[in-house]
Formats: C-alpha cells, sequence, structure tokens
C-alpha cells in the first residue's frame, strides 16, 4: 500500500508525502519524455567518441539540461567533457551519474549511450519534483570511463562534495546487482638499450626486445600463483623497427587487476618486479608511466541496491544477485566514487543472456530495442531510488551507517 515518507528535513517534517505517489509522477515524467531520451540514445550511439574526445555527447546532454531549467556547468572540473546539472535547494542531494565515452573500433560495445540516457531520464525526472518534494539531484557528467579515469579528477575537484549518494545503472545481458568490480591500474614499461647491427655487431647492441619478452615471460610464471580475483595482462606497443637492428626501443602495456585496492597494490609490486628482471636480464633501463589513475574496487551500498532492486522489480526487472554465474569481472571508476560516496552500479538487461559487452553484438543491442527499455527503466529505476533517499529518513540511516561500517572495514 501507499506509504507516507517523512521528509528530507529530518524526522517531524511537517509535511508527509506519499513516497508511492512520488515514484508514480517520477516515472509520469520519465515517460513524458520518452521520445527525447530515446533520441539522446540513439544519438550518442551513431556517433561514438573515444574518452576525452566526447564533445558531441557533451553538448548534447547539456543543452537538454538546460533546456530543462537545471544548473549546468560545462566543463566541470578542468575537464572539456565533464558537466554538472543541478536541481533542488533543501533536502538531501543524490548524484545520478552519466558516462558517454566509446570503445576504439566497436563503438559502443560498453553501451554507454544506455547509461547516459538513462541519467539522464533520471535527473530531468528527479529535478521536476526536486523543489516541490524537498531534495535534491546532481547529475554528473564523467567522462573517459573507459580507461581515462574522468571520475577521479571530478571527486578530487570537489564535484561529490555534499552528496549523498551516487547511482548510475550499467547495461549487460541481464539483470543484477553488479559487476564483480576490480581495482584496476595501467602501466607502461619503456626499455632503451643500445641499436647495433644485428649480423655485424650484435656484441654492441643491448635489446630492449629482450628486456620486454623477458618481463613478459616472468609474469607469465607468476599467473599460476595469483588469486581468483587477480589479473595481469598486457601487450607489446613497440618492438623495434627492422629485424637486422637490434631494438634500442621497446614498449609494454599492463593491467593489473585484483579484488580490493590494497591487494592491487601489492600485485602491483610483484609485475613490476618481473618486469624490472627482464630489463636487469637483458642489460637495459626500464622507464615506467601510468596512464590514467588508479580504478579502485566498488563497494555497493547494498541497502541502496534494496531500494533499486525493488523499484526495478515494481517494472517488471528482477534483478539477480552477484554470482560468478550472473556477472563478469570488470573494472570501473566508479569504485572510486563508492569510496567517497555511498554508490549502486546495478547492471540493467539489454541483450539475450550470454551476449558478451566490448563486442559488436553487444554494441547492436545497445542501440536496439533492448536499450531503448533499459534507457527508459533504467531512469525509472533510479529515479524511484533517489525519492527512497530523500523522503525515506530509514533508507537513509541504513545506507550511512553501511557507508560508515564499510569506512571502518567491519
Amino acid at each position: 500500500g501507499a506509504r507516507a515518507a517523512r521528509g528530507p528535513r529530518g524526522r517531524g517534517y511537517p509535511r508527509p508525502m506519499d513516497l508511492d505517489a512520488v515514484k508514480q509522477r517520477l516515472c509520469a515524467e520519465v515517460d513524458q519524455r520518452a521520445e527525447l531520451l530515446l533520441d539522446v540514445s540513439h544519438r550518442i550511439h551513431a556517433h561514438p567518441e573515444l574518452c576525452f574526445e566526447e564533445h558531441e555527447a557533451h553538448d548534447l546532454l547539456t543543452d537538454v539540461l538546460a533546456g530543462e531549467g537545471l544548473d549546468v556547468e560545462r566543463g566541470a572540473c578542468g575537464l572539456p567533457t565533464a558537466f554538472t546539472a543541478r536541481s533542488g535547494a533543501t533536502g538531501p542531494t543524490v548524484a545520478v551519474v552519466c558516462e558517454y565515452d566509446a570503445l576504439p573500433g566497436i563503438g559502443h560495445a560498453c553501451g554507454h549511450n544506455v547509461i547516459a540516457a538513462a541519467g539522464l531520464g533520471a535527473g530531468l525526472a528527479a529535478a521536476a519534483l526536486a523543489d516541490g518534494v524537498g531534495g535534491r539531484v546532481l547529475v554528473l557528467g564523467t567522462p573517459a570511463e573507459e580507461g581515462g579515469g574522468g571520475k577521479v579528477p571530478m571527486i578530487d575537484a570537489g564535484a561529490l562534495d555534499g552528496v549523498d549518494a551516487a547511482l548510475m545503472v550499467h547495461p549487460g545481458p541481464q539483470d543484477v546487482r553488479g559487476f564483480q568490480v576490480l581495482a584496476n591500474q595501467q602501466v607502461v614499461a619503456t626499455y632503451r638499450g643500445r641499436a647495433a647491427h644485428a649480423a655485424a655487431a650484435p656484441h654492441e647492441g643491448r635489446n630492449a626486445l629482450d628486456a620486454a619478452v623477458l618481463g613478459y615471460v616472468n609474469v607469465a610464471a607468476l599467473r599460476q600463483h595469483l588469486r581468483p580475483d587477480e589479473r595481469l595482462h598486457g601487450v607489446f606497443t613497440d618492438g623495434g623497427d627492422k629485424p637486422n637492428i637490434v631494438p634500442a626501443r621497446a614498449e609494454a602495456h599492463w593491467y593489473v587487476r585484483a579484488g580490493t585496492r590494497q591487494r592491487m597494490e601489492d600485485l602491483k609490486q610483484r609485475l613490476l618486479a618481473c618486469l624490472q628482471a627482464g630489463a636487469d636480464a637483458a642489460g637495459c633501463t626500464m622507464e615506467l608511466a601510468w596512464p590514467s589513475p588508479a580504478y579502485d574496487d566498488l563497494r555497493d551500498s547494498e541497502p541502496l541496491l534494496d531500494r533499486y532492486a525493488a523499484n526495478a522489480a515494481a517494472l517488471g526487472r528482477e534483478v539477480a544477485p552477484v554470482t560468478p554465474a550472473t556477472t563478469a569481472m570488470a573494472s570501473t571508476d566508479m569504485g572510486n566514487v563508492s569510496y567517497v560516496v555511498p554508490s549502486i552500479h546495478p547492471i540493467i538487461a539489454v541483450s539475450e543472456p550470454g551476449v558478451a559487452i566490448h563486442t559488436p553484438a553487444f554494441a547492436d543491442f545497445a542501440g536496439g530495442p533492448g536499450g531503448d527499455a533499459a534507457v527508459l527503466d533504467g531512469a525509472k529505476a533510479m529515479a524511484m531510488t533517489v525519492a527512497d533517499v530523500w523522503l525515506d529518513d530509514d533508507v537513509r540511516d541504513q545506507v550511512r551507517v553501511a557507508f560508515e561500517r564499510q569506512g571502518s572495514g567491519s
């Protein structure tokens, strides 16, 4: 039945509200904008842009938000393709997170067009009710999730200051409470040796490619001793110029992943020892570069996930628990957000079960009817979860206590 919510100004808020009625109004606000939201999703899908190059998506999303009366900051936090949009004067603040970068070669095979349009829809619906209900919404446009870590400088710039909870949905092959999110960091190792004629005077050379290969072999031996949720994977990006010249330069690009931030740091040191040993054995030097910030593991707010799952179920989407059978391992800079504010990152189905993300087939689903349904349902489920945070004191208390316990490690 309908519930009377105690309002956002604390217990005893003088104007009790019917939370179920508020949720119905939020869903109606999404439905009123359905054509707009699907057009945004399709346009972003049709024009994939790589990390930190998402100018068309940034302009499209911010134009819509400004047109609906939100207070928009374009190029937020010193990032040209980031944005913030705010609505509401009082009450708890909930951030709805948008991503909109694509993958090289396969476009929106991670479905960020769906993330952007669903976040836009939830933000616009919440903004339409914010002042009347007594809550605040922040729509956060975060570039470069696919390797650039755009959320990290936004956090450092204070984009999440004063935020009580952060929500986003990620497309996948079925509705699940989330991915098994691993902490992740990239490293580029550049080896430098000495060139020589490979036939006439090989003894005068120091082979940088040998250094890189020996490092790779060391890592391959290390892999058998890793935990089930740890990953080391790399590619050679430079191996020399011609076979008859001893390579003076070589380069390898590596990813380090582990189940927690601390274990990733420990594994990173083991990787670097392997790579340095290869350089030492070949008589070369090694330089390291870190192309993006480290991605943290994601600490889900279980009370928030419970509310999202209930709201999704009201839309006919049953959200499965996270198990090896229902979800995959992945990394996201939303993990960094989850260390700062209570956060959720559930998966919303856009495809048939078994279709892997980061494939051309998944890109087709993200731009098709399954993606369209996820945009509208994702917007509604998140908007209803915003209302839970705004209007239900018990939900806010549970979210706060759970977050404090995560911070204390209990």
